[in-house]
């Protein structure tokens, strides 16, 4: 609890994009901090070692080397069996393009040579392959795993029911990524807040109750965020705007249960909002060293203190 960061933006774009790269307020970074993690701790790696619930992936798997399947709608991924003539060419001629058939350079000049040393059309064929290939595996466990437990039918849940037949199916994915909306609550934050956290709070039961029933639930840690938190003070449209230190939640078979940080004091504030007393890439630290495994600096430059839930 109280979990923010010095200096708090209160734009949606930037601090998401704080959170995202787990950059400091006046540092600017173009690489997210779980690309960090595949790029310096998963060299090698399947492309699957990341997947994202949704139609692109989020700005914290950006890495060096394009890592990372984002899933729309599981019914549609990649090509079909029986590729209709205009995506199979394009599949074709994408990888069978070579830079000198190209005329004017002008894909290779959208975006200058990578910092992985390819070049724009080598990182277009490389996605593309990689692409196709995920796509393949993530259809296999599919067919061998079922839906069996009951989610509640939203986003959040349909999300989270596909996660665990991933895990279920050993995907060999390190990170997943979901996502829930809505929570920009300016007007009538009672009632959609209400009907915001029972969504997640009945699809992470769903999830945790699954992966028990499946015997992977010591496999799992499930992490929590937004860009931040709410003002104290409601505004004139009984919603509250946008504000700084905020809670997050963690949960897993390995998790020691309880709560870490100080509740934020509502006679101490700045400007009306809450302060913060646990770094947000404290967090991050936490997961890396003490779950993942990995050096702390080579992900996020430098080390943060530690937390005890895991």
């Amino acid at each position: 609890q109280g979990v923010g960061y010095p200096n708090p933006n209160r734009s949606h774009f930037r601090s998401t994009e704080i959170w995202q790269t787990a950059s400091a307020a006046q540092q600017s970074l173009t690489r997210g901090w779980i690309g960090r993690y595949f790029d310096n701790c998963c060299p090698g790696e399947d492309p699957t070692v990341g997947v994202a619930l949704g139609e692109q992936l989020p700005q914290a798997f950006s890495a060096e080397n394009p890592t990372g399947v984002a899933i729309g709608n599981p019914g549609n991924l990649g090509f079909d069996r029986e590729p209709g003539p205009n995506e199979a060419r394009l599949f074709e001629e994408l990888n069978g393009l070579n830079p000198s058939e190209m005329s004017g350079d002008s894909i290779g000049n959208l975006s200058g040579p990578s910092s992985s040393g390819m070049s724009a059309l080598q990182y277009l064929q490389r996605t593309a392959l990689d692409a196709q290939v995920s796509t393949d595996k993530i259809r296999q466990v599919l067919r061998k795993t079922k839906r069996e437990a009951s989610y509640p039918k939203n986003r959040l849940g349909n999300s989270l029911s596909l996660i665990a037949r991933l895990i279920a199916g050993d995907l060999p994915t390190r990170v997943y990524y979901a996502s829930q909306g809505g929570y920009d609550t300016h007007a009538g934050q009672i009632n959609t807040h209400k009907r915001l956290l029972t969504e997640m709070s009945q699809s992470l039961a769903a999830f945790c109750s699954d992966l028990k029933s499946k015997g992977i639930f010591d496999r799992v840690t499930v992490m929590t965020f937004s860009e931040f938190g709410r003002r104290v003070a409601e505004n004139a449209n009984g919603g509250t705007d946008h504000g700084t230190a905020a809670p997050m939640f963690v949960c897993g078979g390995s998790i020691r249960p309880g709560l870490f940080g100080k509740q934020p004091s509502l006679d101490e504030l700045d400007s009306g909002d809450l302060l913060h007393n646990v770094d947000f890439r404290s967090v991050y630290a936490t997961i890396l060293s003490n779950w993942l495994r990995v050096p702390v600096t080579k992900v996020l430059g430098r080390d943060f203190p530690k937390l005890g839930f895991v």
